[in-house]
Parts: C-alpha cells; sequence; structure tokens
C-alpha cells in the first residue's frame, strides 16, 4: 500500500526539550525507527513533517537583523524543508538497507490570497514564553499572540492549502520507490498576484491539511497523522473520556475537537477518506506499523458506521 505519514511536532521536539540539533536528531531517529517498520512490511512510504519550533528559531535568529534584512517566513518555511529532510533522510538512511532512495523535495503549496484566515492567525509558531515576556516581544515586533496551555505563543496565518504543485514529481519518485519527504512544514505558502506570477506569502499551512491534500493527490491508500496521543478521544479531558477505534466521516462531522490540537486532525481525516475512500488514521507514533495494520489509533473510513469505541 501507498502510505502518506504526517509527524507531528512531538516527533521533532519534544514540549519543553531545547531546540538544539542533537535533540532534533534523537527524537527524528525515533520516528525514523517507527517509520521504518512500515517499509519493512513493503508499503511505499511518502513523509510529511510539522516545522512550528523550527521556522519559529529562525524567524527569531532574523529578528536580530534589521527589519528590512529579515527573511519572510515562506522562505524560512523553505529552509525548514531543507533542515529537518536532511536529518529523515540520514536518520531512516541509517536503518533501512543503503540500496534505499530517499529524495527531499522543496514543495510549494497554493493558498488563496482571499483566505479568511489572514484577517485571523491561529497557527502557533515558535517557543513558549511567559506572558509578560510575549506581550512584550508582540509589542516590539507586531506579533499577534495566544496562550498555549499555561504559556503563550506567537501566531500567524494559516491558510488552507489549494495545490501542491510538485505532486508529479512527488508521485513520479515514489512509482520508481523512492522515499520521499515532501510538504514539510505544511508546505511553503505562495499565491499567484492580480498579475498571474507566483509569491511566497507571510503564512505558516497546517501540515496535517498539507498532509490530506497529498496523500489524496498521489492516491495512497493510507493517510497517517502522528502525535503524542495513542487515539482521538470523545469527551478528551473528562472523566467520561472514551477512545475512538473506528468512525465514519459522516458520525466524526458531529462531534467537536480542539481547534488547536485534534481538531485539524480529524477535519483531514474526513477530508482524505471522503475525497479517496482510503482510511485514515490518527494515533501515536510508536503504534505507526499497527494503525496501518488497523490494530491502534483512531480509523476513519467511508466504510464504517458510526463510532466504535476502543
Amino acid at each position: 500500500m501507498r502510505v502518506v505519514v504526517a509527524l507531528g511536532g512531538n516527533a521533532l521536539l519534544r514540549r519543553g526539550q531545547a531546540m538544539t540539533a542533537e535533540n532534533q536528531r534523537a527524537n527524528v531517529k525515533i520516528a525514523c525507527e517507527a517509520m521504518a517498520e512500515i517499509v519493512r512490511k513493503d508499503h511505499q512510504l511518502v513523509i510529511a513533517h510539522g516545522n512550528g519550533p523550527q521556522v519559529g528559531l529562525l524567524a527569531l535568529q532574523g529578528a536580530a537583523y534589521k527589519p528590512d534584512e529579515a527573511y519572510p517566513l515562506d522562505v524560512l518555511v523553505g529552509d525548514t524543508q531543507g533542515q529537518i529532510g536532511y536529518l529523515i533522510e540520514q536518520e531512516l538512511g541509517n536503518i533501512l538497507p543503503f540500496e534505499q532512495p530517499f529524495a527531499t523535495i522543496l514543495t510549494q503549496i497554493e493558498v488563496d490570497r482571499n483566505d479568511p484566515a489572514f484577517h485571523n492567525p491561529t497557527k502557533p509558531i515558535g517557543p513558549v514564553y511567559e506572558k509578560e515576556e510575549a506581550e512584550r516581544l508582540a509589542a516590539e515586533r507586531g506579533w499577534t499572540i495566544a496562550p498555549d496551555g499555561d504559556k503563550y505563543r506567537r501566531v500567524v496565518p494559516s491558510p488552507l492549502p489549494k495545490r501542491i504543485f510538485e505532486l508529479r514529481v512527488v508521485e513520479f519518485l515514489v512509482d520508481h520507490g523512492v522515499i520521499v519527504i515532501c510538504a514539510g512544514g505544511g508546505g511553503i505558502p505562495t499565491m499567484y498576484r492580480e498579475d498571474g506570477s507566483l509569491a511566497g506569502v507571510e503564512a505558516v499551512i497546517d501540515k496535517d491539511r498539507a498532509g490530506a491534500l497529498l496523500a489524496s493527490g498521489i492516491k495512497a491508500e493510507v493517510y497517517l497523522m502522528l502525535t503524542d496521543a495513542d487515539a482521538v478521544y470523545q469527551g478528551w479531558g473528562t472523566p467520561e473520556q472514551k477512545a475512538i477505534r473506528h468512525a465514519s466521516p459522516h458520525a466524526l462531522a458531529e462531534m467537536e475537537f480542539a481547534a488547536g490540537s485534534m481538531g485539524p486532525k480529524v477535519q483531514s481525516a474526513c477530508e482524505f477518506a471522503v475525497a479517496t475512500g482510503g482510511i485514515a488514521g490518527i494515533g501515536q507514533l510508536s503504534d505507526a506499523l499497527a494503525i496501518v495494520e488497523g490494530r491502534a489509533g483512531t480509523l476513519v473510513s467511508k466504510d464504517f458506521k458510526g463510532i466504535e469505541y476502543a
């Protein structure tokens, strides 16, 4: 089967960890060990990933320059695609046979310049701050900030992905046995100007939605969103919480999930399942192969009826 995996931020940097190259490499190695199990079962693998901490760090480094010298977010997303793709290629290559080819594709994704997200920034990037420090930085740098647990983070627009420009290249490589890392950080956000030219835009696309578009575009049978939760829960955080094992897109659409965490994953799972007839899975990194085989996580498919709990 053709499997697209979207790695959550915890696969690259755990909450509270220092944003060092050593920590990122150690976490990527763990993620690659889980994904290697999918490849060993003779499934085709395509990898997407988040980049919130990494792109935020680069933006902070850019703040040390004069305002007109700082690089925009679209360029920084491209930087992180190369950085993270390199780590994944190397660590996965250290596990799988030498003959296995890899490729990291700088991936541009089109967004609508009239997307309402540009008027309502919600996507967190960069490190977490105490409230007082976050407010000071927001005032100094013109940021929008929002709560993240008991801390605060910078938030930027997160428009919906419309088209992946490198899709044919990705599909060609996968057809020829290449493990592809692409759509990193949700893809490089680009949009058409009024004169018809393509340009980058100051935004970050949600990587789960970009992954769903990617998985649909390359006709994947399975789309996995791997995070630090073992499943999607109804009533999360309450005494009545229940893990969902199987669900139809229609049944999930009638339920509410946290907008900043599980909500986009559930929406992306439903979109993929409806568009392709394939199976979307949500669960923890260590269960990657088990989710593909239907033994763990939450699975979403048009073939399921209603909700089945674990």
